[in-house]
């Protein structure tokens, strides 16, 4: 396989699963961990590495080194390999995902960009979802007759904090997710519930379907359900851990463990909420999305360039969710025809939303 963004937990995961079924990683990509970088090399021995930085290469224990956004895509072509997990952060990851289905190789997806920007132009039979709410929905299908899909969410770093105190919520508190540590945009867009948003883009791409929600549950046990047309309603019930997506999404049938089953008089009880616009402003915007998924691309660079902004201390956590939909509301008319559209509308946002910072 070839692992994009393998310092990075989903990589890191990824390899687990590799080393377990004792698979070929015949390509890492990394970013700025190069000390885990050469550990894995010294272990899963790929015959190509790449970097983010050029200027770092000669830090890396290999003779087959390659650099930068151009880097990453030649060894994409380079390798023999069919199979491409990508978990690269953002609109980054697009380019890596195009080019591999360009390619006839399958893609295990965990850049949730490449579907919010660009599911209108890749074909879906060359994806599998590594997202465990997406794995859970796959995992519920069958033959029934489906009417509604749900998926879950924790409910971030502020899903208890008083209304009051988010305004002025440090970039510290807004990275403490009450439920697992991840990279920081992703901790961000959980307690932004942007995440969520692109989730809902993403399904709605990937299972063609209209009738789509999502709701908090707490405890991140109970990962996707699905309303069928009969009016049940079946759960997948998992602990969270991202091995078990990607076991499938690697090996496509897994016969063994991977997971400890859930105890559920262990749990003792489970608690769902509403998503509110009041603590998530970003859901302001969810149906009508949903009705113009094209639009991804708009709110993912807003939400980039905003994320950037609360970093720096620019901006403050709720401005994050305000730019986006500013954005989205300003760029209401845009319809990406083509690829090249997509990357002429990315940079028109993030161009727009950062004249909108700077002139607060």
């Amino acid at each position: 396989m070839i692992v994009l963004g393998s310092t990075g937990s989903i990589g890191v995961n990824a390899l687990n699963i590799a080393r377990k079924f004792n698979l070929n990683v015949d390509v890492l990509v990394a970013g700025n961990n190069l000390d885990l970088l050469n550990s894995q090399i010294a272990e899963f021995h790929p015959t190509y590495v790449a970097i983010a930085d050029p200027n770092k290469k000669d830090k890396v224990n290999h003779k087959n080194i390659y650099a930068g956004e151009d880097g990453i895509l030649e060894v994409i072509g380079l390798s023999e390999s069919q199979l491409v997990v990508n978990s690269l952060v953002g609109f980054a990851g697009l380019k890596p995902t195009i080019t591999a289905i360009s390619q006839g190789k399958k893609v295990a997806l965990a850049n949730k960009e490449s579907l919010v920007v660009g599911g209108k132009f890749i074909d879906m039979k060359q994806i599998t979802p590594i997202d465990s709410e997406h794995f859970g929905l796959w995992y519920l299908l069958g033959e029934r007759v489906v009417d509604k899909m749900i998926i879950t969410a924790s409910g971030g770093s502020f899903r208890d904090t008083p209304l009051k105190v988010l305004q002025h919520a440090s970039v510290e508190e807004a990275l403490n997710h009450p439920n697992w540590s991840m990279g920081r945009k992703i901790t961000i867009d959980s307690a932004t519930m942007t995440n969520k948003l692109f989730e809902l883009l993403e399904a709605k791409w990937l299972f063609n379907i209209d009738k789509l929600d999502a709701i908090i549950e707490t405890k991140s046990i109970i990962h996707a359900l699905v309303d069928f047309k009969d009016g049940s309603t079946t759960a997948h019930i998992a602990n969270a851990d991202m091995k078990l997506p990607i076991a499938y999404a690697l090996l496509g049938e897994v016969r063994q463990q991977i997971l400890p089953s859930v105890d559920l008089l262990e749990i003792g009880n489970l608690e769902f909420r509403k998503i509110e616009q009041n603590r998530y402003p970003i859901w302001e915007i969810k149906d009508d999305i949903l009705q113009n998924p094209h639009r991804g691309v708009v709110i993912n660079a807003a939400n980039e360039i905003g994320i950037e902004a609360f970093f720096e201390g620019k901006i403050n956590f709720m401005d994050i969710s305000k730019g986006t939909i500013k954005a989205y509301q300003y760029f209401e008319d845009i319809n990406p025809q083509n690829l090249d559209d997509v990357y002429e509308i990315d940079a028109a946002v993030r161009e727009y939303t950062s004249l909108q910072q700077s002139s607060r």
